[in-house]
């Protein structure tokens, strides 16, 4: 079920694009709250902190290669419909008297 869950989540562009404005806006508003709290001032945080940056930079990149994967795929379908269509216009100028 969790796979499942997973999965349709990550098909979803419009999911993920609010999901990830969210967490833009959150992190961005826990910058004056680090600063105000003296969090920034933690090794635990500052840590926990980049290993997000280090997950989330890594986790754009393969949604990225993701979206290149299936371009590329979509791409090789056009090519062939291209030649499918030109084969079968031939075919009709051929056949046509």
């Amino acid at each position: 079920m969790i796979k499942s869950l997973w999965a349709s989540i990550q098909g979803d562009p419009a999911f993920m694009r609010r999901l990830n404005g969210w967490l833009t806006l959150f992190w961005i508003l826990m910058i004056p709250v680090s600063i105000v709290t003296g969090w920034i001032s933690s090794v635990a945080y500052v840590s926990a902190l980049s290993l997000w940056a280090l997950v989330s930079g890594h986790w754009s990149a393969w949604q990225a290669a993701r979206v290149e994967v299936k371009q590329q795929e979509d791409a090789d379908v056009a090519q062939v419909l291209a030649v499918v269509t030109d084969i079968r216009d031939h075919q009709r100028r051929r056949d046509t008297p």
